[in-house]
């Protein structure tokens, strides 16, 4: 498959594409046929995490009228068979073109054929899944994998020569940022000290963070745990929540990395709170709603378009906190 590498976003959201040659945009308004808006259903997870809302603010205003398009917006509230019946329903309604953010990676295998057979085109927007790529036109969304390496190398640095005892806030189990990121942290850490002594998901929630590490601290202790590794900021906010009421210090007694750095992300981590955040910009309307309109325009798309990530320490955090957008 070829990959289409995009510039990261500036500060102030703007995105950039690094490629030559990259896909046209059509006029505000222009279906494929010059009738009208472009009808589009766009079928969220939910409305788990900041990074979630950010992300869908950036869908909506990319896909408005004031744009070309008529958006039918359905949130499954992180139930997969409830995302699946949403893109039936968007089949059934003949909409233009479809913009998944996948819950799961599987079973999509017969939801996206009876999309391509109704000939509506599929834009993946995220999260990826494991369904053959002639199934969708395009994906759009950052490298999970890529972030846990770059989380798990920032751990090994810090902590890798040192005995450290590492508990785990994964995210949706199944979810390609939940296997990715977890993938990539595990590749980065090996043959270092960092022992992962548990793992557990918090389905990316804060309430879910909290939960799980409360959990942790009942079964190790404040004593028996060095590091929590979250998959996102919200898990790791809800773990701070736990740590506090356990009398210790996060940031301090127990290690915090995190992943997504939305502004309360961000805020707990110039506070000390959190120790590093890896970036997942959740600004990607624009660029999807690019993509929707050269499909049916009938221009070349790639299959998958990356969008660089940044990273920070608490200083790092400081210097740029004002000026972003989410």
């Amino acid at each position: 498959m070829n990959k289409r590498i995009l510039a990261g976003f500036a500060l102030l959201g703007a995105l950039a594409l690094t490629a030559t040659g990259c896909a046209g945009t059509a006029e505000p308004g222009a279906d494929g046929d010059g009738d009208g808006p472009i009808k589009v259903g766009f079928a969220q997870t939910g409305s788990e995490s900041g990074w979630r809302s950010a992300n869908t603010e950036s869908m909506k205003t990319a896909f408005s009228a004031e744009n070309g398009f008529d958006l039918v917006f359905n949130a499954a509230d992180n139930d997969p068979a409830a995302q699946i019946a949403a893109v039936r329903d968007f089949i059934n309604q003949g909409v233009d073109a479809i913009v998944i953010a996948p819950i799961v990676t599987d079973g999509w295998d017969d939801v996206l054929q009876e999309a391509k057979d109704a000939g509506i085109p599929v834009v993946l927007e995220d999260r990826t899944v494991s369904a053959s790529d002639d199934l969708f036109a395009s994906w759009v969304g950052l490298d999970f994998k890529k972030e846990g390496v770059t989380a798990g190398e920032w751990a090994a640095e810090q902590y890798g020569d040192t005995a450290t005892k590492m508990v785990v806030l994964e995210g949706t189990t199944g979810s390609a940022p939940a296997n990715d990121r977890a993938e990539g942290f595990d590749e980065a850490i090996a043959g270092t000290q960092i022992e992962k002594i548990d793992s557990q998901t918090g389905e990316f929630t804060r309430d879910g963070g909290k939960k799980v590490m409360e959990g942790f601290l009942g079964k190790y202790g404040v004593d028996g745990i060095d590091l929590v590794y979250a998959h996102n900021d919200d898990m790791a906010l809800g773990a701070i929540e736990a740590i506090e009421a356990a009398g210790a210090k996060p940031g301090e007694d127990i290690k915090i990395i995190s992943i997504d750095a939305v502004k309360d992300g961000m805020l707990a981590l110039i506070d000390g709170k959190i120790n590093y955040i890896v970036e997942c910009n959740p600004l990607l309307g624009e660029l999807a709603a690019g993509i929707v309109k050269d499909v049916l325009d009938d221009k070349t798309v790639e299959k998958t378009y990356f969008v660089t990530d940044q990273s920070f320490t608490p200083e790092q955090a400081a210097e740029v906190i004002d000026s972003r957008l989410y």
